[in-house]
């Protein structure tokens, strides 16, 4: 079956379903295969009753011996039965499912899979899924894909569209090229494939995902290297005045920059003034104070009648630096015009905006993509700026800067990315680090904590609410999964309403939200009509709300250390003490040994540097890190040793073949261009 072809060529999915599957960004049936599980069950070996214990997610083997009973409750009807004997019985528990007291034969023998709970002192399993015997023993061990889903798309579904392809046995060009597959000791593609989605073993599914990890690595940082060798230093023809004018600014704020901040915009400054035009990254932690740096650069270039520009990643978040911009030229007494342009401004406020862009030869715009289409078209521009740098690709930041002529680039990541992984990642540009936060700040004061402290965590939620504050809660997932164990934001906002009294407005917000749904939330948390807001790691860029002073995340354990640091950096940037709780739901000493690191420092620099020696293979059925740039499954920091390896690779390819047109390698540029459009287009949408 041909990658490229509709996802409708994969026998049992229609139009309808075809639909579904294009709100998952499946649309054909390569797009399906790189839908890759973002976890697996491994089914345990099934139990006696007497052998289980509470709080586990088991597989009990039961002989019913009566008919369930169902019982009508004012709310919705109850299915129970027991299996097991007097000494160690268990009662299992269907909400809203009465059709099962059918399902079960008395005398008959099954096998109930759920989490273990204590209950009145009893042993009870709530909704379990049922199998029979012959039925669990083949699942038995095996290890199941997982999928991200949305709604009317079954987990169930995608793993029989995946089978289906695979059952027509296609076989894929393999894009890497014989010498470094095997120089690196990597598997074949096809088996790759087949192996990250339906593992035989555990040593197989590392064998397949290091394959791939490689790949998305290897293809990525030769798209960057193949156009920087081709790009040419453009000469800097802006003439900045040499004044005193930013210095003046500095010495009017109501704070000192810090020690680093002065140390990046010496460096910005001085690369808007010299021979050729900046490529620069600022890499700062959160909280380090790097909007104040952009509006100064900013400013700089406004003040030589230049114009420049700052795409911010969210449209709550442009609007927010426009604030802030029109708030710190009032501030200064600063005559610069101020300009909004964002997707959902009306064509009346984008035709005006457009008019400004115009009108103004020293304007500062401020904006989302809408930057970037065809009808914004600049008089001046000499500095374009994207906020948060791995939310936007390297063609868009192309695009970006091709609006002007040759202007200079300065980029911005709140990422702590080791200096030795930036160094590959951003092989084009020259790092400014900022590494120290501002001091008023108070650092926030961490706890971890099992799920037995949930009852007093609420009630400290609700005191700091009723101090006049907000608070953020994260879920790793947004709607309930089969046989994953882990909160969701769904039944999570649904949990709180019954705890929190109704005065305590709650928020709900995940990715899978239109955007004109997100930036709805987000203004609503942001001008306190929210109080607190239930959410998946969608917030972690996100605007600033000085007033939400306590951040707590549900299976913490889940998480990468650098992006718990990235989450608990939504709070904390306010004058009022602020608080990150982290509720740790596994037993595992590692897992609370992980923790801890966080719970012992708010340095986003050191706990990446701790975060890269503590991940390894095994930590990947853990939820990706997903703050860094857009792998599908490739994480910097667990994967560190195959970037570097993807890293040394790609130069050594391209010094012996730079245009890459040895026959050996068209299928490597042809498979580049690919991947690198593939990764653009989900960047956009």
């Amino acid at each position: 079956m041909n990658r490229d072809a509709a996802i409708t060529a994969v026998k049992g999915i229609g139009e309808k379903t075809a639909a579904l599957f294009g709100k998952l960004k499946i649309e054909t049936v390569g797009d399906l295969l790189a839908h890759y599980p973002r976890d697996y069950v491994q089914f345990p070996v099934a139990k006696e009753p007497s052998e289980l214990s509470e709080g586990e997610t088991a597989a009990v083997i039961g002989r019913v011996l009566k008919t369930p009973l169902v019982r009508q409750t004012q709310r919705m009807p109850v299915t129970m039965t027991t299996v097991g004997d007097a000494d160690a019985p268990l009662e299992l528990v269907w909400f809203r499912m009465p059709y099962i007291r059918s399902q079960l034969a008395p005398g008959g023998t099954y096998v109930f899979y759920g989490k273990v709970m204590k209950k009145n002192g009893r042993l009870v399993m709530e909704q379990p899924v049922i199998y029979k015997r012959e039925q669990y023993a083949a699942m038995e061990q095996a290890f199941l894909p997982v999928y991200a889903l949305t709604g009317g798309i079954t987990n169930n579904q995608i793993t029989k569209a995946v089978r289906t392809v695979f059952a027509g046995d296609p076989l894929f060009p393999d894009p890497l090229p014989a010498e470094i597959r095997n120089e690196c000791r990597l598997c074949e593609y096809n088996y790759a494939l087949r192996q990250i989605h339906f593992p035989d073993d555990m040593d197989t599914l590392i064998t397949a995902r290091k394959r791939l990890v490689f790949d998305e690595f290897f293809f990525f940082i030769l798209n960057m290297q193949y156009h920087k060798e081709k790009r040419v230093r453009d000469a800097n023809e802006f003439e900045l005045k040499n004044e005193t004018f930013v210095d003046e600014l500095m010495q009017r704020l109501p704070f000192a920059l810090t020690g680093a901040q002065q140390r990046a915009l010496s460096e910005i400054r001085c690369d808007m003034r010299g021979p050729y035009t900046m490529q620069r990254l600022i890499q700062g932690d959160v909280g380090s104070g790097k909007t104040i740096l952009a509006f100064l650069a900013m400013a700089d270039a406004s003040h030589s009648g230049y114009q420049s520009a700052i795409m911010a990643p969210t449209e709550v978040l442009a609007r927010q630096h426009y604030a802030t911009f029109r708030q710190l030229c009032e501030d200064f007494g600063l005559k610069i015009p101020v300009v909004l342009l964002t997707g959902s401004m009306t064509a009346r406020q984008k035709r005006m905006a457009y008019e400004s862009l115009q009108l103004y030869p020293n304007a500062m715009i401020v904006g989302t993509h809408a930057l970037i289409q065809e009808k914004a078209v600049y008089d001046n521009l000499a500095l374009v700026i994207t906020d948060e740098q791995h939310r936007f690709g390297v063609r868009q930041r192309e695009t970006f800067a091709a609006k002007g002529c040759h202007p200079h680039i300065l980029v911005m990541s709140a990422t702590p990315i080791p200096r030795t992984l930036a160094i590959i990642l951003y092989g084009d540009l020259d790092i400014s680090v900022v590494d120290e936060v501002p001091a008023k700040r108070l650092p926030v004061k961490n706890c971890v904590v099992h799920t037995g402290y949930r009852p007093k965590a609420y009630s400290f939620l609700e005191q700091e609410v009723r101090a006049g504050h907000q608070a953020y809660v994260i879920c790793p997932l947004v709607e309930a999964v089969e046989h994953m164990d882990l909160e969701n934001t769904t039944d999570y906002v649904k949990k709180l309403r019954e705890i929190f009294p109704p005065e305590i407005q709650l928020g709900l917000l995940h990715g899978q939200m239109k955007p004109e749904q997100k930036n709805k939330v987000m203004e609503a948390f942001l001008a306190n009509e929210v109080q607190v807001l239930v959410s998946t790691t969608v917030v972690e860029v996100g605007v600033n709300v000085p007033n939400a002073t306590v951040m707590m995340i549900e299976n913490a354990e889940r998480f990468g250390l650098a992006q718990l640091h990235q989450l608990r950096g939504r709070v904390g940037r306010g004058d009022a003490q602020s608080y990150c709780i982290m509720v740790n739901a596994s037993q595992s000493r590692t897992a609370e040994e992980r923790l801890l690191i966080l719970n012992r420092s708010n340095d986003g620099f050191e706990i990446a540097a701790a975060d890269l020696k503590l991940r390894g293979p095994g930590d990947f059925f853990g939820i990706r890190q997903s703050g860094e740039l857009q792998f599908a499954l490739g994480d910097i920091y667990q994967d560190a040793a195959v970037l570097r390896d993807a890293s040394d690779r790609v130069q050594r390819l391209l010094a012996e073949d730079p245009e890459l047109v040895s026959p050996e390698h068209v299928n490597v540029k042809r498979y580049m261009e690919r991947a690198a459009q593939e990764q653009e287009n989900q960047l956009s949408l």
